[in-house]
């Protein structure tokens, strides 16, 4: 006659086994995706001030790729944009830093099903059409020289620090997306705040 105790802790042991492989199953599949998350951020790859006519020039070049659930998001007809923030402040020993200059400029991708065309609009500027995403994401990382400051808005000799960010804008999603975006984390794109100084000319 069997023991029901011995066949009653067998059936428990079983089911504790079982659970520890799914448990590991879950961690082996979670990690490389959280590891893969942790890495899609954007790099800036060249940043410098250039002096001209008509004022301050930013030339500058971003590294990054869209993850599987952003790309989903364009070919589903949900714009993404893009924001690059810079400002110039100058140093003061005997109060807080004065802020100079402050500029931003986003650029926003979207994809137009039917035409089965991209699009890449600067805001408040110039609209590109592109035949291929990657053509697309090629003019957002590779963007024109950009006028952050005229001239006469920084001193001539001056040093200034120059912090530099740029980042998938989520405050422009849909706000049915926004919830989800704010706390998933293949939404957030964006580098670290790059700062180097420039001499004003």
């Amino acid at each position: 006659m069997r023991d029901p105790l011995k066949s009653t802790s067998q059936v428990i042991r079983r089911f504790f086994r079982l659970l520890c492989w799914q448990l590991l199953l879950t961690f082996a599949c979670v990690l490389p995706q959280a590891a893969r998350a942790a890495e899609e951020t954007v790099e800036i790859t060249r940043a410098y001030i250039e002096a001209a006519e008509e004022g301050y020039r930013l030339s500058a070049g971003f590294s990054f790729e869209l993850n599987h659930g952003l790309e989903d998001a364009i070919q589903s007809g949900v714009p993404l944009h893009f924001t690059t923030e810079i400002s110039f402040t100058r140093p003061r020993w005997y109060w807080f830093d004065e802020k100079a200059v402050t500029a931003k400029r986003t650029y926003k991708l979207w994809y137009d099903v039917f035409l089965r065309q991209y699009h890449v609009t600067i805001i408040g500027s110039v609209q590109q059409t592109f035949s291929t995403l990657e053509d697309a994401l090629f003019f957002i990382r590779r963007p024109t020289r950009w006028v952050v400051a005229p001239r006469g808005a920084l001193k001539a000799g001056e040093v200034y620090n120059v912090t530099l960010r740029m980042g998938m804008d989520r405050d422009y999603l849909p706000k049915p997306i926004q919830v989800n975006a704010f706390n998933n984390s293949e939404w957030r794109l964006s580098s670290n705040k790059k700062t180097f100084q420039y001499r004003a000319e």
